[in-house]
């Protein structure tokens, strides 16, 4: 198999005398991924694994970046060169994700960022997109007040975390836990594809192909799971998961029009925390939300506090950000019009469109 990424198209770049940046290559993959568990800034976003999955599925163009001091890497930079006839392009940091960006020393850094930048006049790209906690970079432009994070920490017992959950939203997860819904962690992700694409449908939103989460389950082994909320035998509820470092990631989820009503929805995230603490983590990383959304308020409802990610963009000359969010009003027929889509043509549909979307 030929290898993915930049290979040929880029000369070497010298950011000081000792840190140079080259693209990435399949051999890169262990050092890679060794070296951004070790990083305190590494996420499961960064991992090489992904690289390969955003070409495999979805025939996006990875322009992955090490950074390397005497041989070793100082840094890394997972960039992804995304085109779309209806939403245009840009080089992004990571697309379908919630985070991404270079991590590694300060020099590594810097040199990650001119490559970023050269690649970006080389491929003619409006701009480059850093998808950061935090903004760092003088010059950039931060988008901030969009999308929040929400992360608390996770106890040792069941209780304990319970109780961290506010009276009012640990009643309505006592009364699930002690219906007849079933919980179970399961291998296959039929029933997690068949309520994620309902659930999304009815959101207005296009979902991703199923042949994408049979290549997460298939590229990240046993971190990553899909618990299951089934209601007399019928799935009601699921939740894809993600682990890193001790954190898990609820992250594709979504449930039926009935799991409202039943806790469903409530009990597939307190099952996912119990199963993440026998599995160690120690940490529960309820992903991104929109500002004035039902998500954000639900989190909330949680007890998780907001805290909001800075976006960090590089436009080249006469470009303008991006607005690929569903809060854009332009957006606003599209998804009423999808809300009443029959779901196989819905399905149909979605991975043509969610492949620019991300």
């Amino acid at each position: 198999m030929a290898d993915k990424g930049m290979a040929g198209e880029g000369d070497f770049l010298r950011a000081d005398t000792r840190v140079f940046v080259r693209p990435a290559t399949d051999g890169d993959h262990a050092a890679w991924d060794a070296f951004v568990l070790a990083h305190p800034q590494g996420s499961f976003f960064h991992r090489f694994a992904w690289r390969n999955l955003f070409c495999d599925v979805f025939s996006l163009s990875p322009r992955y970046l090490v950074a390397e001091r005497d041989g070793e890497i100082a840094g890394v930079l997972p960039l992804v060169h995304q085109k779309s006839r209806l939403f245009g392009d840009g080089l992004i940091a990571t697309p379908f994700v919630v985070e991404g960006g270079p991590i590694g020393d300060a020099a590594a850094v810097k040199a990650l960022d001119s490559a970023a930048l050269a690649l970006m006049a080389q491929v003619r790209a409006p701009f480059v997109e850093y998808r950061c906690r935090k903004a760092t970079r003088p010059g950039w432009i931060a988008k901030t007040g969009l999308y929040a994070g929400f992360v608390r920490p996770l106890a040792a017992d069941d209780e304990a975390n319970l109780k961290a959950i506010p009276r009012k939203q640990r009643a309505v997860v006592r009364k699930a836990m002690t219906s007849s819904l079933t919980a179970a962690v399961e291998e296959g992700i039929d029933a997690h594809y068949r309520v994620y694409t309902e659930s999304l449908r009815n959101l207005g939103t296009p979902a991703f192909p199923k042949r994408w989460f049979q290549a997460l389950r298939a590229a990240f082994g046993n971190d990553c799971d899909v618990m299951v909320i089934r209601d007399s035998g019928e799935p009601v509820s699921v939740v894809m998961n993600f682990y890193h470092n001790g954190v898990v990631m609820p992250y594709y989820g979504g449930g039926t029009l009935a799991a409202r009503k039943s806790g469903a929805n409530d009990l597939v995230y307190w099952e996912t925390m119990r199963h993440a603490v026998r599995r160690g983590c120690t940490a529960f990383d309820f992903g991104r939300s929109k500002a004035d959304t039902g998500a954000f308020a639900y989190k909330k409802n949680w007890g998780f506090e907001p805290e909001w990610m800075e976006y960090e963009y590089y436009l080249s000359p006469g470009s303008k950000l991006p607005e690929k969010n569903p809060n854009n009003p332009k957006y606003a027929a599209f998804i009423s019009a999808w809300k009443k889509l029959p779901l196989p043509v819905a399905n149909f549909l979605g991975p043509f469109l969610i492949r620019g979307l991300g």
